[in-house]
């Protein structure tokens, strides 16, 4: 029997602080070949979720503390959809389907979900990350983030249109 105390938030919440991806993961599942990823994930709200997609996986996310914004893109890096999840709101989880463009912006001070997916885990196809977001450490991140908390349905990620016209023939 694994039992998940809660004193284990408070444990992920001060070691998120600390991170300088201002997140702590804790793995309920034994090994990375398991064919169920379960893990609770801690972020402070500023930490980055580079938008990315999963090819061939879903993934569920409950949430267990605070409240975050799913936000989904189309190929052309639009902002399709914008969800409010967790404390204060109707919604508790979600689930990103195969393939979808998303990340998470924290809203409150810190958040803490559970995360579901389909294993085993290999990192070299985990995740596909946007070319069109900044990477991690990226000086462009903090403004990047800024976009992301006001963005509207409808607008596309900042410098898009410009590397869009660049990509079309005179």
């Amino acid at each position: 029997m694994k039992l998940v105390p809660n004193a284990l938030l408070d444990e992920l919440t001060a070691r998120a602080a600390v991170s300088p991806r201002r997140r702590a993961h804790h793995n309920i599942h034994p090994l990375p070949e398991d064919l169920v990823q379960r893990f609770i994930v801690v972020a402070a709200r500023d930490s980055y979720f580079r938008p990315h997609r999963h090819l061939a996986r879903a993934e569920l996310a409950l949430l267990l503390r605070g409240a975050v914004d799913v936000l989904t893109f189309d190929e052309d890096a639009t902002l399709t959809a914008r969800y409010a999840v967790g404390a204060g709101t109707p919604v508790l989880a979600y689930e990103t389907p195969p393939a979808a463009w998303h990340t998470l912006i924290v809203q409150s001070e810190s958040a803490a979900f559970l995360e579901i997916k389909e294993g085993p885990y290999d990192p070299a196809t985990a995740s596909q990350f946007a070319e069109w977001a900044p990477s991690e450490g990226d000086a462009a991140v903090p403004r990047f983030q800024d976009w992301l908390r006001r963005a509207q349905v409808g607008e596309s990620a900042p410098g898009t249109a410009q590397r869009a016209a660049k990509g079309r023939s005179p």
